[in-house]
């Protein structure tokens, strides 16, 4: 039976902050980065994970995930398979760890890199895609899989089980059909706020070309410029000229599409403040870009703030704008609360901000509960590929349905990894197929040589050469 012996972790960054990828209102200058870790065992049996930042700090998260990582020293693999509610729990419940958060923060955030590594290497073990390991639990193997501490208010796992076992019977029929077609995504890419009126018009173009029929735009530096840039979106993809001879044509009226303000050409806006406005001021910015006809406002506000959440969710509904949130959700017990005071219309689980997959399949849980769909965050370095996973077992497992989610894609930083995602002509994620890339987030050798913190060949040839 293999033992975890040993670990490594890396600080890698990624000078996307050159080129104004992931700008926005709150966030102007990113660097992606990966807190990257890769766990060893006495056999030929490893797990790599990693959590998202934008640069400086990521040191200090690696930094946090040796901390968390030495728990597992000398623990034997099988036993921790067994039951990953359990492990999940351990990792968490170191007492002095435990004080520096609890459950949020850097600390958490770290454990996230470790849990979704030991999700890589099980499903490594098992030679399965890891949402192809979860969707072949039982359902008592699933709930097993998940935390339940502090949310059993919300759902218990009694109910948990009901829910899964209601879902059994029709697994098959549903991962058939989603290799078939692929998992519904939409663009992040061609919206951030540092592009120029030239570069969005031409991202936006060819996201049309590939497919897409949902658009995301970052908002909040300034109403009167974000009016014209959602106009300048909302003139091409609104626009029949634009789109695929080949695409299928989809209907604004659909059940898939109702409630989402789609234009004549079945497409959708989205906008994204990144937490930038106080309550009040969220509500009347976003009142003043109903002309562009969002379906949701991300983050509007604060990400801790429930009542506030619900305060805006309660205030657009006239316009018929929702509100989505979760990015900076730091735990399952911030989703409860959005969840039971009903004030979000998206929940936008994140691989990272999440303690790994076991906090994230409680949050699954409780969302198909409370009948709020999940689209989750992703974007930035490792997110699309971690994502895809999560929205499978949802999809398969969970809550039976995709017809109205929509996964976040951005096409950025894909081929540092062993086993990219990859998006259909349709604009849907492909299925991970590849029985050996367990949680596809391998990053490759020669990327971590090149841009590791600070010595890497790239930083290095940065603070040599000519500036």
């Amino acid at each position: 039976m293999p033992k975890i012996t040993r670990y490594e972790t890396h600080d890698v960054r990624f000078p996307t902050s050159l080129t104004g990828d992931g700008t926005d209102a709150m966030n102007t200058d990113c660097d992606y980065s990966s807190a990257y870790v890769t766990i060893y065992t006495d056999s030929d049996l490893v797990g790599h994970g990693m959590t998202f930042t934008i640069g400086r700090g990521n040191d200090i998260v690696c930094a946090t995930i040796k901390e968390v990582t030495y728990r597992l020293i000398g623990k034997e693999v099988e036993d921790l398979f067994a039951d990953m509610g359990t492990t999940w729990d351990y990792l968490t419940a170191d007492p002095q760890l435990r004080w520096i958060g609890p459950e949020k923060g850097v600390i958490h955030i770290a454990t996230g890199a470790v849990n979704n590594a030991l999700w890589d290497m099980f499903a490594r073990l098992r030679r399965k895609p890891l949402w192809k390991l979860i969707v072949d639990f039982t359902p008592e193997e699933f709930v097993r899989a998940t935390t339940f501490r502090y949310i059993s208010d919300a759902i218990t796992k009694e109910e948990a089980l009901e829910l899964l076992k209601a879902k059994e019977s029709s697994k098959k029929e549903r991962e058939a059909k989603v290799r078939e077609f692929g998992y519904p995504a939409y663009v992040t890419s061609a919206g951030w706020l540092g592009y120029s009126d030239d570069k969005i018009a031409r991202l936006t173009k060819e996201a049309i070309a590939q497919g897409f029929n949902h658009f995301k735009m970052k908002v909040g530096a300034d109403q009167a410029d974000d009016l014209r840039r959602g106009k300048l979106i909302r003139s091409i993809i609104d626009d029949p000229q634009y789109l695929c001879k080949d695409a299928p044509r989809r209907d604004p009226t659909s059940s898939d599409l109702k409630g989402k303000n789609a234009g004549p050409t079945g497409s959708v806006l989205m906008i994204d403040a990144n937490q930038v406005w106080d309550v009040q001021q969220a509500v009347d910015y976003v009142k003043g870009l109903e002309e562009i006809k969002p379906w949701f406002i991300e983050e509007p506000t604060a990400p801790d703030d429930i009542l506030g959440h619900a305060a805006v969710r309660k205030a657009l509904k006239p316009y018929g704008i929702g509100v989505a949130t979760g990015e900076h959700a730091h735990n399952r017990m911030v989703f409860k609360q959005l969840l039971q005071a009903e004030a979000i219309d998206v929940c936008q689980i994140d691989s990272c901000r999440l303690a790994g997959v076991t906090e994230v399949l409680s949050v699954l849980l409780m969302a198909a509960k409370f009948g709020v769909i999940v689209c989750p965050h992703a974007g930035g370095v490792g997110l699309c590929e971690y994502v895809i996973h999560l929205s499978l077992i949802d999809y398969i497992c969970v809550s039976g349905n995709m017809e109205r989610n929509v996964l976040e894609y951005v096409d950025h930083l894909h081929e540092h990894f062993v086993a990219p995602c990859s998006i259909n002509s349709n604009g849907r994620y492909n299925v991970p197929s590849n029985p050996d890339e367990g949680y596809s987030i391998e990053m490759k050798k020669d990327s971590i040589a090149e841009y590791e913190w600070p010595n890497g060949s790239y930083w290095a040839g940065r603070r040599n050469g000519p500036q």
